[in-house]
């Protein structure tokens, strides 16, 4: 038991570690909590975990306005292997149609996490999206969303897509919400990195 709950505290402590390391811009520091082949799923980027790095530094640099933060956890063990899944909130703040606004989106991070020489580390991260919102920061500023824009994404997403798209990011739209193939897929594929299979895709 001893091991396994050091195990346990390891991945969580990797969970949290990537979340205050990433917001702050610790970059070398967010590099250690990744395996060389890590790979990072967001809405805006899908690639590896160095072009995620790249991409958030210069976005970090340009002032881009994200913020992560966590709930609950619960991870799954056998050997080497692990996955990962965390309660979580993106909160992220810019101009939409000349409107200050924050958008807040819950949900999980589903992460797959591998043991090799000893060291834990993120072989791949991938959000569930659940439901998200957007609010004018100033509450008496009118924010008025073009619909057909906002219904191109799925609905756990939307907003953020929205604003996101807003800014000049190209947001992937078939990513995992609460329900239905996407997910039901990615927990698929937790099951067998679990039973060995030699890729989390």
């Amino acid at each position: 038991m001893t091991a396994e709950r050091d195990d346990r505290l390891a991945i969580r402590d990797l969970v949290e570690n990537w979340v205050i390391w990433r917001d702050a811009g610790l970059w070398d520091r967010f590099r250690k909590v990744w395996h060389d082949d890590g790979v990072m799923v967001a809405t805006w980027t899908q690639g590896t975990v160095d072009e995620f790095i790249d991409m958030s530094r210069a976005g970090f640099d340009r002032g881009i306005n994200v913020h992560h933060f966590l709930g609950g956890n619960s991870i799954d063990l056998v050997g080497d292997r692990a996955v990962s899944i965390t309660k979580m909130t993106i909160s992220q703040r810019a101009v939409v149609h000349d409107v200050l606004a924050d958008v807040v989106c819950t949900g999980r991070f589903y992460d797959f996490f591998e043991r090799r020489d000893g060291r834990w580390g993120l072989v791949l991260r991938q959000p569930i999206y659940e439901k998200d919102r957007m609010d004018a920061v100033d509450p008496a500023a009118e924010l008025a969303l073009n619909p057909d824009i906002l219904n191109r994404y799925p609905e756990g997403y939307r907003h953020l897509a929205y604003l996101q798209s807003q800014n000049g990011m190209d947001v992937e739209r078939n990513l995992p919400g609460l329900r239905g193939r996407e997910v039901e897929s990615l927990y698929a594929r937790g099951k067998a990195w679990l039973n060995g299979a030699d890729s989390p895709f």
